[in-house]
């Protein structure tokens, strides 16, 4: 691992030291009105410098449909460094295994994953890199980021690694890179994560033609114990000396393998512009200024679930149906999608607009797994090969700059999901106050949606099914006001679910036929009283049914820290400091379950969890480019009682120091 840092430490450093010689203009593209609430917390991951303007000229991610970029906002305030990890910028508090690196599920409902097509990486997919969520760039000089974290001892460390890089070529393409790294001993026996994902962009922004591209690496293992054997162990001195359920007997593991790629083509061709009568600025020709946008889109996805364990017979498992001496289960999935569509828009420089799209997908998809054939030490390949037609199509329009709405939709026509549908809308409205512009965004959506596949087909050495589920309906009703200036988030979210499908205490795949509705209120915030600061995210939700989905009523994580500038006379320097505490904390509910030759969470009443705060101590600093923090993690470790288990018989990780270096550079 060490090597392969050094040898991209080298190829980034080599490249951000080569400055371009010209300043450019950046390509004129239709920006359109963005909905960042979740994608800014989870995509925005760098802290860009406050003393030197930097010269990013754009960043942005690609709608869900692929039609339109949306802005990312770039980040250049310093605030809470030491919130390091990925998973938590995608959802503030997550219930994980107790080693980074590990499967973890969100606490808050709304933010789950619950896309059929991302059912095999689910509780990994915020680590990764994937078509839905690469970031394109635009910067005048390249742009490099450096980004180290360590914790603990040598022998349970913890570390982190990333460098991203990016770069013009010219005024109208880009390239760019990202390499995550992380590498976790962990304190517990046979709990290690090894995640390495990396994904290659590039971007050509013309007046008229667009390409869009990115790559997509991710190798995800996870060593598997099963869990502590019992939770009173957790008095021993030595956590690596508590016994577990799986260890080096069993050799246990997960990986997961994902491979994708994404080419969007856009071409539009619009009327001429022309001078307004009595203006200089430009408006275009014919009627109401129309342009149309052609558009080929090419997704693919490939993933391999592998699961060993080399003593089937531990008692661990219920069920053996292929061979008591290895088990070597593994699963495929491959998906190929192209689409083609036709947009049109009127001139955006005028105080009406009216947009609109119509196409059709066509999704090629091939699943693979085994059927085991019961104490013959054998299974057979089972093979599935799905095609589907989908219509596609969206509306929008706005009024000014702060009135707009945008209605999108789907329709399968033919195939193994043939009668799925998918209805979304939202209407945004800003204002602007004596502090700054507030927006508020009303969402709704409706959707009729076949469970993954994997839900009705399994097959491995310790599990097996055969299902027919029903389509999952679900309507959907939500609202988010912001205000960045006294940043500020009030969000609610509130679902209506006929036939939710997840997996019951049996480890089994099931479907509650009844109706389930879940609400939640979600308030970010930030406030300041001379130099202390209380920065928190607080979640209220609550389901109509505990014994289907049962939820923490109310989620917190809360920092509260002394910032101070110190400004250094005679050398013209500076050091920014934040000085405080980080506390996490849930009620008591009934966590899920994990079973790691599945990979899946599940549910389970036996054991409650909650009622218990994790207790970080942070010092950040931050000179100029380079941004450096300390903790303390969970400083109250057996200070509190033992009940620190996020999942049943997972305990989280005990008291470790931990410190990180980022640096960012551009020429």
């Amino acid at each position: 691992m060490i090597r392969h840092i050094s040898i991209i430490l080298l190829l980034t450093v080599s490249s951000g030291l080569y400055a371009q010689k010209k300043d450019f203009i950046p390509a004129k593209s239709n920006i359109q009105k963005q909905d960042s609430l979740k994608i800014s917390r989870f995509q925005n991951t760098h802290k860009t410098d406050s003393v030197k303007k930097p010269r990013i000229l754009k960043e942005w991610t690609l709608s869900a449909d692929y039609s339109e970029e949306v802005n990312i906002p770039i980040d250049t305030v310093f605030s809470l460094s030491n919130r390091f990890r990925t998973a938590d910028k995608y959802s503030p508090v997550n219930a994980t295994l107790g080693n980074y690196g590990l499967p973890f599920y969100q606490l808050s409902f709304f933010d789950r994953i619950t896309d059929p097509e991302k059912f095999l990486y689910a509780y990994y997919y915020p680590f990764m890199h994937t078509s839905s969520n690469t970031i394109f760039m635009n910067t005048q000089v390249p742009f490099t980021e450096l980004d180290w974290s360590f914790a603990g001892q040598v022998a349970n460390s913890e570390q982190t690694f990333r460098v991203r890089h990016s770069q013009n070529i010219n005024r109208f393409i880009n390239f760019g890179l990202i390499y995550d790294i992380v590498f976790s001993l962990g304190q517990y026996n046979y709990q290690r994560s090894s995640d390495k994902t990396f994904t290659f962009y590039t971007s050509y922004t013309g007046d008229k033609y667009k390409v869009y591209f990115s790559a997509g690496i991710n190798n995800l293992t996870s060593y598997e114990n099963g869990g502590i054997q019992t939770t009173s162990d957790l008095s021993n001195p030595n956590t690596i000396d508590v016994p577990t359920n799986l260890g080096a007997l069993d050799a246990a593991n997960s990986t997961l393998k994902n491979r994708n790629l994404l080419l969007v083509q856009r071409y539009t061709f619009e009327s001429s512009p022309k001078l307004k009568a009595d203006s200089t600025s430009l408006k275009r020709s014919g009627f109401f200024g129309l342009s149309g946008t052609f558009s080929h889109i090419l997704e693919f996805e490939s993933n391999v679930r592998s699961y060993q364990d080399a003593y089937p017979t531990s008692g661990f498992y219920d069920n053996i149906y292929i061979t008591n001496t290895l088990t070597r289960d593994s699963i495929y999935s491959r998906t190929i999608k192209n689409t083609v569509r036709f947009d049109f828009s009127t001139d955006e420089t005028r105080k009406f607009t009216l947009g609109g799209g119509v196409g059709i997908r066509n999704e090629i998809s091939t699943y693979s797994y085994v059927i085991p054939v019961h104490y013959t030490f054998y299974g057979t390949i089972a093979a599935l090969h799905e095609n589907s037609n989908v219509l596609i199509g969206r509306l929008n329009n706005s009024i000014g700059e702060k009135f707009g709405w945008l209605a999108t939709g789907e329709l399968y026509v033919t195939g193994y999901r043939a009668g799925d549908f998918k209805l979304n809308g939202e209407i945004s409205k800003s204002f602007d106050w004596k502090k700054g512009r507030a927006s508020w965004l009303i969402t709704g959506s409706m959707m009729n949606t076949q469970p993954s596949i994997w839900y009705d087909h399994w097959g491995s050495n310790n599990f097996e099914w055969d299902n027919n589920f029903k389509k999952e309906f679900r309507i959907d009703l939500g609202t988010a006001f912001k205000y960045p200036a006294r940043k500020t988030e009030l969000k609610f979210n509130y679902a209506i679910i006929k036939n939710y499908t997840d997996f019951d205490t049996t480890k089994l795949p099931s479907q509650y036929t009844g109706g389930l509705s879940v609400a939640a209120v979600t308030v970010k915030n930030e406030l300041r009283a001379w130099k202390f600061h209380l920065a928190s995210d607080v979640i209220v939700q609550k389901s109509t049914n505990s014994n289907i989905l049962d939820l923490p009523l109310v989620t917190v994580r809360s920092a509260g820290y002394f910032e101070n500038l110190f400004r250094f006379v005679k050398t013209g320097g500076k050091l920014n400091t934040q000085l405080g505490v980080d506390v996490t904390y849930n009620t008591i509910y009934h966590p899920y379950a994990y079973m790691p030759a599945t990979g899946r969470f599940y549910r389970q009443d036996n054991v409650t969890a909650g009622d218990y705060p994790f207790i970080n101590v942070f010092l950040n600093l931050k000179i100029k480019r380079t941004r450096i923090y300390v903790m303390f993690d969970h400083v109250n470790a057996k200070l509190m009682g033992y009940n620190y288990e996020m999942v049943p018989t997972y305990p989280m990780n005990i008291r470790m120091l931990r410190y990180g270096l980022a640096w960012t550079f551009y020429n």
